[in-house]
C-alpha cells in the first residue's frame, strides 16, 4: 500500500502484471435488519457480546474509511519507508503482503484478496491489535467497514451486506 498523497518522482509507470491481482468482490446490501441501527433490534439474533459494552460517540459508520482496493508495490519499489517501519505481514500460499501500520492507523480495515482468499486485515490503533479474517461467511463474501463504535476499547467493524456488528478481537 502507498500512503495517500505519496508519489515517487518521475514518470508514472504501469504496475507489473503480477501486482494486478483480481479482487474477490463482496455482494450488495441485503434486506435484513441492521445492527447499526440497534444491536438488539427486532429480527436480529441474540448478541454474542453484551450490547451495553458497545459504545458509540465516534465517527459515523465508514467515517474512518476502510480500504477496498489497496494499491500494491513490490518491496524494491518502496523508497519512502525506514528499515524499521512497522507492517502487518500476511502470507497465503505464495502470495505475501505487508500492510503499513502508518496507513492502517487511518483506515483500520483493508478488504483485500490474498492467495485467492478474500480477507479483512484489521488494526485497532487504540489497543494496537491486528487480526486478519477470511471474509467468506455462510456462502457469501462480505465487505467490512468501521462502525464508529468500540467494544471494551476495541474496534467494532460492521459488514456492509447485513450491517451486523463484529468485534475485532473475536470476529
Amino acid at each position: 500500500m502507498v500512503p495517500p498523497g505519496t508519489r515517487k518522482p518521475g514518470p508514472e509507470k504501469a504496475s507489473p502484471a503480477s501486482l494486478a491481482l483480481p479482487q474477490i468482490r463482496a455482494g450488495g446490501r441485503e434486506q435484513v435488519p441492521s445492527a447499526l441501527a440497534s444491536p438488539t433490534g427486532a429480527g436480529l439474533p441474540q448478541p454474542l457480546v453484551n450490547p451495553a459494552n458497545i459504545v458509540g460517540g465516534g465517527p459515523p459508520p465508514d467515517g474512518i474509511p476502510a480500504i477496498g482496493q489497496p494499491r500494491l508495490l513490490r518491496a524494491a519499489q518502496v523508497n519512502f519507508l525506514s528499515a524499521s517501519e512497522p507492517v502487518l505481514a500476511l502470507q497465503i500460499g505464495a502470495d505475501a503482503r505487508a500492510y503499513l501500520v502508518q496507513i492502517l492507523i487511518w483506515h483500520e480495515i483493508v478488504n483485500d484478496t490474498v492467495g485467492g482468499v478474500p480477507v479483512a486485515v484489521t488494526y485497532c490503533p487504540l489497543c494496537n491489535s491486528a487480526i486478519a479474517y477470511d471474509r467468506r461467511v455462510a456462502g457469501r463474501v462480505l465487505s467490512f467497514g468501521t462502525s464508529g463504535r468500540l467494544y471494551d476499547s476495541n474496534l467494532v467493524m460492521y459488514d456492509r451486506q447485513t450491517q451486523s456488528l463484529w468485534v475485532q478481537f473475536t470476529g
